[in-house]
């Protein structure tokens, strides 16, 4: 199984237990700005490692939620 299908498989579960409040799911405007730094700072080339690893998790994060807004939607069309 690889990282994607792991993925999806979470963001099914999870957009099956509440579809209209998964759609609603909005990041805090604090993580918002701190990812935007982050990507601002790889931009620039100045980024460290550790900022490197955060990042990534935000991403992946970010990836999850989006499979599950989708998955949501459309258990809602359904």
């Amino acid at each position: 199984m690889t990282i994607s299908e792991a993925f999806g498989d979470v963001a099914e579960i999870l957009a099956g237990l509440a579809p209209e409040r998964v759609i609603e799911i909005k990041a805090p405007a604090h993580i918002s700005e701190r990812v935007e730094n982050l990507v601002n700072r790889k931009k620039d080339e100045i980024i460290s490692y550790d900022e490197t690893m955060e990042l990534e998790r935000f991403l992946a994060l970010n990836m999850l939620i989006s499979l599950a807004k989708a998955r949501a939607r459309a258990l809602l069309i359904a």
